[in-house]
């Protein structure tokens, strides 16, 4: 099979570009979130 060699240096230049953050990145946006996640939780009392 022929390898388009051009074609994959595009994919691979463009994956490196890519700067999407995800959610479950680390940081202080996802320290934030369980901030914000733990004080919406209602406290449970011990059994």
């Amino acid at each position: 099979m022929k390898t388009n060699k051009r074609f994959i240096k595009g994919v691979v230049e463009a994956a490196a570009k890519n700067d999407t953050v995800m959610p479950w990145a680390r940081g202080a946006r996802r320290a934030a979130f369980i901030a914000k996640r733990n004080a919406a939780e209602p406290q449970r009392k011990s059994a």
